[in-house]
């Protein structure tokens, strides 16, 4: 530590700080000081309660994300059946009570015809070249994908038209 002449601070590696806040004497240096020390512990206090609000969150989010994936095939094996017209009835409705049980926890569903292929969600099954296509585009939805807040369950297992090379 070597002394700035110039301007009456102190120098450090290079930074040059302003001298230490010195508390004046007697009770009202005692009461500044104790005043400064609630305040850190406060603002520290404030912050922990922020992480810890966030953490549990995330392991929320995280404990949904697991008990969802595993519900999955039974999504399928309801859209299985709704597709060959089984689904009516008393079955229907708890299909839709399902369905609306896991859209309230935050699942959902991905993938249309049309959408631009992206591999961090879509998954190829099967790859066609068209002259009509500029960039590569889902062009059938074999199964869907899903999601849960930013966790990816399920890749979408999609048919993808590309451009022709030539």
């Amino acid at each position: 530590m070597r002394p700035d002449t110039r301007r009456g601070l102190t120098t450090v590696n290079g930074r040059t700080d302003p001298p230490p806040m010195i508390a004046p004497a007697g009770p009202a240096g005692a009461l500044a000081e104790r005043t400064a020390d609630l305040q850190r512990l406060k603002a520290e206090y404030d912050n922990y309660r922020g992480r810890v609000h966030r953490d549990r969150l995330a392991v929320r989010e995280a404990a949904v994300a697991n008990v969802l994936r595993r519900f999955l095939p039974v999504f399928d094996a309801l859209a299985e059946a709704a597709r060959q017209g089984e689904l009516t009835g008393g079955f229907e409705r708890v299909a839709l009570a399902l369905d609306g049980e896991a859209a309230a926890l935050g699942l959902r569903a991905f993938g249309a015809v049309g959408d631009p292929f992206d591999p961090r969600v879509h998954q190829a099954v099967a790859y066609r070249r068209s002259r009509l296509v500029e960039r590569p585009v889902c062009t059938e939805i074999v199964r869907p994908g899903y999601r849960v807040g930013d966790h990816l369950l399920r890749p979408a297992d999609v048919t993808v038209t590309g451009p022709a090379q030539g």
